[in-house]
């Protein structure tokens, strides 16, 4: 696994190393300095990141987020002190587990194993949305296929299904490509929205 620390101070950013001396299989980055972070970590490409921001000011916390927002990464970021506003902000930015006052070399594994089921929990659940919103898209995209082609050809719906299954089936292509062809077709001859 390979885990970058991000953290301006070394002393600090030795704590999550102890935190994490014990594991096998580990190949840590420290990065210590805020010069060309987001380009530093996609060179590291790390499987998880450990952001320890201490008492940040406004102007770092968001230079941080926005790194968060640029990463598909598992992140637990740790800071000193926290308001309702940054914890929104956080999540917001992607970051998964964002820890109050509470970096001890101790705590470190357990959060390093929550931080990725949660990202990894998390990642799963967005797939599953973006598979059920595009069977949506292609169920509305085949209803409109279905309405342009009872309109046009005066079917009833079970026929206009059915001929757009048979010009799949015949050309070997999904039943959601010839209904978006279909839709193209009447928008492109200007009888559609």
């Amino acid at each position: 696994m390979r885990i970058a620390i991000i953290d301006e101070s070394a002393a600090r950013a030795s704590i999550i190393e102890e935190g994490l001396g014990a594991l096998d299989d580990c190949e840590i980055h420290t990065v210590t300095s805020r010069d060309g972070l987001l380009a530093r970590i996609a060179k590291i490409s790390p499987d998880i990141v450990f952001m320890d921001l201490g008492n940040p000011s406004r102007d770092v916390l968001e230079e941080y987020f926005a790194v968060s927002r640029a990463l598909d990464r598992p992140i637990a970021m740790f800071v000193d002190e926290s308001d309702d506003d940054s914890i929104a902000a956080s999540i917001d930015a992607g970051v998964t587990a964002y820890v109050v006052d509470g970096l001890a070399a101790n705590r470190i594994r357990p959060l390093l194993e929550t931080t990725l089921r949660r990202f990894n929990a998390f990642s799963r659940l967005q797939a599953d949305l973006a598979e059920a919103q595009g069977k949506l898209a292609a169920i509305d995209t085949i209803g409109k296929a279905k309405r342009i082609l009872m309109d046009g050809k005066g079917l009833t719906e079970p026929q206009a299904y059915a001929e757009l299954r048979a010009k799949a089936m015949s050309s070997n292509r999904r039943i959601v490509t010839i209904a978006e062809a279909v839709v193209t077709a009447h928008e492109l001859l200007g009888d559609g929205a």
